[in-house]
């Protein structure tokens, strides 16, 4: 399939611009020259509403199909530190739209980072700490149900956005992205490179290779898992990629093995909780280059770029695109970490 038939079949489903788009596709000349290969960064960060991150590509999908049904509240839930709700909330307000975010923890006593951003929209935030999911112990699939059940009761009707906007139709989002990073990457003289991501729920991820494998792009996407969160975690995306390709009218089948992911093993002692992998990779970017990751997601994944990169096992030459997802509010929740010498002077 061409880019052009893509477009088409992706244009077919209502859409909300929450953004300008392209994001830009950057060059790190000095990680470049220590790595002694080419690196770019991919700015989605600076996309959408309420400072911004990957989550609003997929909220252009679900958001417009909420008007559609004339929804008044929206409902989603994730960890404490999730950018999925915090950009839910803001693009809600923007739209009109009451959101409802659970997080099922306890209160905690300070609203840091991206709570405190929730607060500032006025999202209702609900904490009902008697767990639901994310610790390894259930699918995707089944939490999703449980939490729709509980927010059925507790919220009455509303327009329910699964963790991370996983679904088919929130995907659709980095479908359009593939469409839009392997454009740039060809403009730039870029063919056969590697889309290192960070995977907490893998819609992310599941967009990215459904749309790379229906362009027959040469770009390969790679997702490191930043929680050991759900149980069957391949076999939850191998079943979206596939559902998403579906919707697209081009039904392919993806088995868990089809996955390109790396469950586990940059995670640290849990999800939410910085390891000092991911502290380093976060100092050394910033120092480097300026930019700046977040302890929960992408500072995770870069740090699983970086040793990936060191060992050999992201080849010894091509590119490598880091699509930096955002999460920056993030990094005023963990204030103590960053300052009692886990980050270095």
């Amino acid at each position: 399939m061409n880019a052009a038939e893509l477009t088409e079949r992706l244009d077919a489903y209502p859409r909300l611009p929450l953004a300008e788009y392209p994001t830009p596709l950057e060059p790190l000349p000095r990680l470049s020259r220590e790595l002694g290969r080419e690196v770019y960064i991919k700015r989605d960060d600076d996309l959408g509403p309420g400072l911004g991150g990957n989550k609003t590509r997929k909220l252009e999908y679900l958001l417009a199909e909420a008007k559609q049904r004339r929804a008044r509240k929206v409902v989603t839930y994730g960890g404490l530190q999730s950018n999925h709700a915090r950009i839910t909330a803001a693009a809600a307000c923007r739209l009109g739209l009451e959101p409802h975010l659970f997080y099922f923890e306890h209160r905690p006593a300070r609203a840091a980072g991206n709570l405190l951003l929730n607060r500032l929209t006025g999202a209702r935030m609900h904490f009902i700490p008697f767990g639901g999911g994310g610790d390894g112990s259930m699918t995707l699939e089944t939490t999703n149900r449980l939490v729709r059940l509980v927010a059925l009761a507790l919220v009455g009707r509303h327009y329910f956005i699964p963790v991370g906007g996983h679904s088919w139709r929130g995907c659709l989002g980095y479908v359009r992205a593939a469409l839009e990073i392997d454009a740039q990457a060809r403009g730039m003289g870029i063919e056969d490179a590697w889309i290192v991501t960070a995977a907490g729920t893998g819609g992310t991820l599941a967009g990215l290779l459904a749309g790379l494998t229906l362009l027959g792009s040469r770009l390969r996407p790679l997702g490191i898992d930043v929680g050991k969160l759900w149980k069957g975690f391949p076999v939850s995306l191998a079943r979206l990629t596939g559902e998403i390709c579906a919707r697209l009218g081009e039904p392919r089948a993806f088995a868990p093995g089809d996955i390109p992911l790396i469950e586990g093993v940059y995670v640290g002692e849990r999800y939410g909780a910085p390891s000092p992998a991911c502290l380093d990779a976060l100092q050394r970017l910033a120092r480097l280059e300026g930019v700046l990751l977040d302890p929960v997601y992408t500072g995770k994944a870069f740090a699983g770029l970086l040793d990936l990169a060191a060992r050999g096992q992201l080849g010894t030459d091509e590119p490598i695109i880091f699509l930096h997802t955002g999460g920056l509010p993030a990094l005023f929740a963990f204030e103590e970490r960053l300052l009692e010498g886990q980050v270095s002077r």
